[in-house]
């Protein structure tokens, strides 16, 4: 007999399931494979690059690449999930909020995965022949780390570091666009957008903290433990830092700096009022970072510009 496809369920964090239940079950597949119904994730992709560009002063000039990032971001995060989804489908069938999953589920096969990462890769790539020679280089430089990373917790206690790297590789991209090269404002920039992937991604690994400690998979949001709060706020506190160093190196001036103070306070909130033991909480307190990304943006643009 072959397999039983189930047909999954919204996800308790999907925030289209209005949106998402009109689809055909298989396209309904592919969209939640994607991660379509969670817009969150293309936006924390995307933030980093947008500062890259303001901060080198091109979110005017340049208002199209802030477009074409954008498109790229949708589908780059859609091929990693897409990517992860494959790779971590033994693992996703034994999490309680990972087992509804299309793969694990039966309603989207293998195969049909592997064809829909390539579809979301080549969207990928006609965004990335836009961009200069330089640029196309850094992008592309991305993919073995991109590649690493549903492996990393296996290995270590901190793959939110990880992830860091690679949520954070879009400011290099976006800088360089822009700028033409490298600079110190850029690699401070790329360290504070790190620190708050670490930050935030801990607050998400809150929700799998049961079922992760139970099947051996590793998270930051474990390796803290009690000091889960602390550890959130010290993340965000480096992440400030190296912020304001990178506006710093642009525009030396102390009102500069103060352009991060509305994110600095919405930061603040997160952790202030984060709750480790309720899920619900740690995941509106995640999803919060998308405000935290236009608040940078929006300090980047009033510097470089």
């Amino acid at each position: 007999m072959g397999r039983r496809v189930r047909e999954p369920l919204s996800p308790p964090d999907t925030e289209h399931p209005g949106l998402i239940g009109l689809l055909p079950p298989r396209l309904r597949g592919l969209a939640l494979i994607a991660r379509f119904d969670r817009p969150i994730g293309w936006w924390l992709l995307f933030w980093p690059g947008a500062w890259g560009m303001a901060l080198a002063g091109g979110a005017f000039a340049r208002w199209e690449l802030l477009v074409l990032l954008l498109v790229g971001s949708i589908a780059m995060r859609g091929a990693g999930c897409v990517y992860n989804d494959i790779v971590d489908r033994d693992l996703d069938a034994q999490v309680a909020r990972t087992r509804a999953r299309p793969i694990p589920s039966g309603l989207v096969s293998v195969r049909v995965a592997a064809a829909w990462l390539v579809a979301l890769s080549l969207v990928g790539l006609a965004v990335l022949l836009q961009l200069r020679p330089l640029a196309q280089g850094v992008a592309l430089a991305s993919l073995l780390p991109v590649a690493a990373y549903p492996f990393m917790k296996r290995i270590t206690w901190w793959p939110q570091a990880w992830l860091g790297l690679v949520f954070s590789w879009g400011a290099l991209v976006g800088w360089v666009e822009v700028a033409g090269g490298f600079g110190p404002a850029l690699w401070l920039l790329y360290a504070g957008s790190i620190a708050w992937v670490v930050g935030y991604d801990t607050i998400y690994a809150l929700q799998d903290r049961e079922d992760d400690a139970l099947i051996g998979v590793r998270s930051s949001a474990l390796r803290l433990g009690r000091q889960v709060r602390g550890g959130v706020a010290l993340f965000y506190l480096v992440a400030l830092a190296f912020w304001g160093a990178a506006i710093w190196q642009v525009r030396a001036d102390q009102l500069a700096v103060v352009a991060l103070a509305p994110a600095a306070l919405h930061l603040g909130w997160q952790v202030l009022t984060l709750d480790p033991e309720d899920g619900t909480n740690a995941l509106h307190r995640f999803r919060a970072n998308r405000m935290t990304g236009l608040l940078v943006f929006l300090a980047c643009v009033v510097v470089g510009t």
